[in-house]
């Protein structure tokens, strides 16, 4: 599709289906979806089994629901892995993480991976290959355990894995045209993954249609390094606009954990307040909306002890911001894969401090509400740049603000990214702008970030640049949270 062709309008039924064809047609697996028997499927799975229904009993209770992330290739190794995070680890919510090769559209190349795993005895792929084991498969998995399971992958087209996990009973999908796309891939155009993309929640759209509520998660921290809450915020409150206009009536927007708590907290609740500001105002009036606070996302200590103080603080920042729920990471994040038992006690020790919190909450604070007002004010900024770029459309808005760098995520592999901006920690560990790049912000925003910068550089005496960007990217594994220059 052509990019003057490529609009932020639902899709009509005939031209979804005239590319539905040729989607199911990309693996051999394809042919066993079936939409009617798939709908008959879904309405089938108890109600407690809804992610929609369980996030809005959650959030209507002001309750904090714990998800962890896993995968393995062998599906009876994956039913036992969803078990016991379910069991052991006390999850809330289950996930499926995809493959890499899967991810990639690479289903021969896992093919061979599946055999190898077979042959070995155990995982040799780095998730579960939903396309290639197929809905029946897909079926036994959802089925299997009490809670509800989601698809979190890192697909850029994923047109087909939505077909096949949907009849395949889960319900609830995570990613977006734009957050699965720019983080992850170098050379794949927008104009391409927002095409793609508009199919996946179209086919939301149609199943709601149908009767049955799928939840839809943007990708909220991005690359995961040093992303400014405005920055993310502006890609999940685009991501939830798009999948409303196609069809879709719960959305989960997500944010990625930065580490100043203040900022954090600031940051879920702004997040929510301007994507139900923006449905409001452009007319979707009866969708969900609840919020995902993600552990950090950056390097871990190796040490298990200090990963667990990493994942606990995340704890601490999605239960004060009454998160929706909270994607938790595991104490083995600096060495690989994780164990279930690793991942599991990660689960736990953040159900502990979700639970001493629950009846408390810094969405009052007064250095919450300035911050969230800040965060407010630099979103709207890069929101309404975008919309008078695509002249109120915002495929086209959003297509231009990257080519213009108005939107600009940092440290992406994307060469469809300006990568002009660079942001560091201030002197209390919150993520500001250091270099702007082509952001626009008025005077005042930039010269707020510049004094947070300058009051940095005069504790630390030293000049405000790259180095401070570079410093702060390793912290954390290393034990602080600024990247502070050694005395």
């Amino acid at each position: 599709m052509q990019k003057e062709k490529l609009k932020n309008k639902k899709w009509d039924r005939d031209y979804f289906y005239s590319i539905q064809k040729e989607v199911l047609q990309g693996w051999e697996t394809g042919k066993d979806v079936d939409f009617d028997e798939a709908v008959a499927y879904q309405k089938a799975i108890p109600t407690e089994k809804r992610f929609s229904h369980k996030l809005q009993a959650a959030d209507n209770k002001g309750i904090t629901l714990i998800q962890p992330r896993a995968g393995v290739a062998l599906p009876a190794e994956h039913i036992k892995l969803l078990k016991y995070l379910e069991e052991e680890g006390e999850a809330d919510l289950l996930p499926s993480t995809i493959d890499s090769y899967t991810r990639h559209n690479k289903y021969e190349d896992c093919k061979i991976g599946i055999d190898e795993s077979i042959a070995a005895g155990r995982s040799l792929l780095n998730g579960f290959p939903a396309v290639n084991h197929g809905v029946k498969i897909c079926r036994q998995v959802t089925s299997s355990v009490k809670s509800p399971v989601q698809v979190r992958h890192g697909t850029p087209d994923a047109r087909l894995l939505a077909e096949i996990t949907l009849a395949g009973g889960f319900t609830s999908y995570e990613g977006g045209g734009i957050s699965y796309n720019i983080p992850y891939s170098k050379n794949i155009p927008l104009e391409k993954t927002l095409h793609d993309w508009q199919y996946v929640d179209r086919l939301m759209g149609i199943y709601e249609d149908a009767g049955i509520r799928i939840n839809r998660e943007p990708f909220g921290p991005l690359t995961g390094t040093l992303v400014p809450p405005c920055i993310s915020n502006t890609v999940a409150v685009i991501e939830a606009l798009l999948a409303v206009e196609q069809g879709a009536k719960c959305v989960t927007v997500g944010y990625g954990q930065c580490g100043n708590l203040v900022q954090d907290v600031s940051a879920i609740k702004s997040l929510r307040f301007l994507t139900e500001k923006y449905l409001k105002r452009f007319g979707y009036t009866d969708v969900a909306v609840t919020t995902v606070l993600h552990q950090w996302m950056g390097g871990f200590p190796a040490d298990e002890s200090r990963a667990f103080g990493v994942i606990s603080l995340g704890a601490v920042a999605g239960a004060l911001a009454n998160a929706t729920k909270i994607i938790v990471k595991t104490p083995h994040e600096a060495m690989g894969i994780p164990t279930m038992e690793a991942n599991a006690a990660g689960l736990r020790a953040t159900k502990q401090v979700v639970s001493m919190l629950k009846d408390q909450s810094f969405l009052d604070f007064k250095e919450v509400a300035a911050e969230t007002a800040q965060i407010d004010k630099e979103t709207t900024s890069l929101l309404e740049k975008t919309l008078e770029l695509g002249d109120g459309d915002l495929v086209q808005g959003t297509i231009a603000a990257f080519e213009l760098g108005v939107i600009d995520i940092p440290y992406s592999p994307s060469k469809h990214n300006a990568d002009k901006l660079f942001p560091a920690r201030d002197n209390n560990g919150a993520i500001r702008i250091l270099e702007m790049g082509n952001l626009p912000f008025d005077k005042e925003l930039k010269e707020f970030h510049a004094e947070k910068f300058a009051n940095r550089a005069k504790t630390e005496n030293r000049p405000a640049n790259i180095k401070m960007a570079i410093d702060d990217v390793y912290a954390v594994g290393l034990g602080t949270l600024i990247g502070r220059p050694e005395s």
